[in-house]
């Protein structure tokens, strides 16, 4: 073992918490933080979803302009400045081949406000829908939203119901009349599976049938590296619902895709027909019944009364440059790739597996990637790897029903760190194997 039991157990203990599995992401994270302080070792950390390559030059140098200009002190337009809008709707028409209008197209604070809002408004349209669906596993954040939003929702776990499996069960929940939304993400926080284009049409074709909204989480934009999506108006384009129903909303971030999470800047790119279509339940909770309308006057207003108004200007350049053919922002992303192939490699080695693949292909290698232990839960798992000074997510959080898996995530981890994740994983293997001679 590389840090004593005893440093490991006594601060697990005061989280009053007995199963690992558990704890949030965040309380994962300072867990680990307070054994690195108190061990001296460093960590391998792949608990946490964080970019671990540096900020696009090309936005920080838009945003040091902006800010230049004066504009920290004004407020930003609450439905975004108009170049921006503009280059949302032509970067959604070039990468993802869909048109539509800029009026459409929202910045938002990041992709996490992005969700709340579009989460919050598809609950309220309908007082006989209150449930959101969610496509697990997923971003378990999503599902903290609601709760404190008092909405209800329901999930099922999509690793055994790939492809036409998918229909029969989501035609299941959805005919029960109570669901106005189904949500998920794709590529897949946490298990980077990738929707395929029948299952995305399956997705479309039901959510118009039952008059369903899809909030579609492309956090992970172009990043399926088994295509090169990153060329403009030359196929393939990013998969999504949206070309399969009118009845989408779709949520992107320059978090991940441009290494901007510092400045909490993202997109929400709303149909047309849903943006301009009436519900008159609304007119419970604002003045105007219109969904696009109540979304951004009533949500993201009274939330945060718009997006930081420099970092618009930073995402607007980033835009420009990749809709303009000057940025590959999908080959800047391939280190990801590198990593992943490398670290999920290193784990098989020693007899890890992968727990969640994609239907009739290997696995993508990218930011994540599901692993388990032949003879260990979950939990038993999570906790061993903290002595070994390796840190992960449980799949737990994320409503799988897999109670062995772990989330790998490999952002963040350097390259100069994989011999000592070997060395470590070694260890571990001979140690748990040799308990159970």
């Amino acid at each position: 073992m590389v840090i004593s039991n005893d440093i490991v157990d006594a601060l697990f203990a005061q989280f009053g918490e007995q199963d690992i599995t558990r704890m949030s992401i965040r309380e994962v994270g300072k867990l680990v933080a307070q054994i690195e302080e108190k061990s001296g070792v460093e960590f391998i950390h792949m608990e946490l979803g964080v970019p671990g390559l540096p900020a696009s030059t090309i936005a920080i140098a838009a945003e040091k302009e902006a800010l230049d200009k004066g504009l920290a002190s004004q407020y930003p337009n609450i439905e975004g400045i108009a170049i921006l809008k503009a280059e949302i709707a032509r970067f959604s028409k070039l990468f993802i081949n869909i048109d539509i209008s800029p009026v459409n197209c929202v910045p938002t604070v990041g992709g996490m406000q992005g969700s709340f809002a579009a989460l919050f408004a598809a609950a309220r349209t309908n007082p006989d829908k209150p449930f959101t669906l969610f496509i697990d596993p997923g971003f378990p954040v999503n599902k903290s939203q609601l709760r404190i939003m008092g909405i209800p929702y329901k999930s099922f776990d999509i690793l055994n119901f790939r492809g036409e499996k998918l229909r029969a069960v989501l035609a299941s929940f959805l005919s029960e009349g109570n669901i106005s939304s189904i949500c998920y993400s794709s590529p897949n926080n946490p298990s980077w599976i990738s929707l395929t284009e029948f299952e995305l049409q399956i997705i479309g074709e039901l959510a118009t049938f039952y008059d369903v909204i899809v909030i579609e989480d492309l956090a992970y934009f172009g990043m399926d590296f088994r295509q090169h999506y990153g060329k403009p108006g030359i196929p393939p384009y990013q998969p999504t619902v949206a070309h399969y129903t009118d009845n989408y909303i779709l949520l992107l971030s320059a978090s991940k895709i441009f290494s901007y999470a510092g400045q909490r800047i993202g997109m929400m790119i709303i149909s047309e027909k849903l943006r301009a279509r009436s519900y008159p339940n609304l007119k419970k909770y604002f003045s105007n019944d219109l969904l696009g309308h109540f979304i951004v006057y009533g949500v993201l207003y009274v939330t945060t009364a718009g997006t930081s108004h420099t970092a618009q200007y930073a995402l607007n350049a980033l835009l420009k440059a990749a809709n303009d053919g000057q940025l590959d922002f999908v080959k800047e992303l391939y280190p990801y790739a590198e990593k992943a192939n490398l670290i999920k490699s290193i784990f098989q080695k020693y007899g890890f597996y992968i727990v969640y693949y994609d239907e009739n292909q290997t696995l993508a290698d990218g930011f994540y990637f599901t692993i388990a232990y032949p003879g260990m839960t979950g939990s038993e798992l999570m906790k061993a790897l903290l002595y070994y000074g390796i840190s992960v997510i449980s799949l737990a959080i994320t409503g799988s029903q897999n109670p062995n898996g772990l989330r790998i995530c490999v952002s963040f981890v350097r390259m100069n760190q994989l011999e000592e994740l070997e060395n470590r994983l070694k260890s571990f293997t001979e140690n748990y194997d040799l308990k159970n001679v």
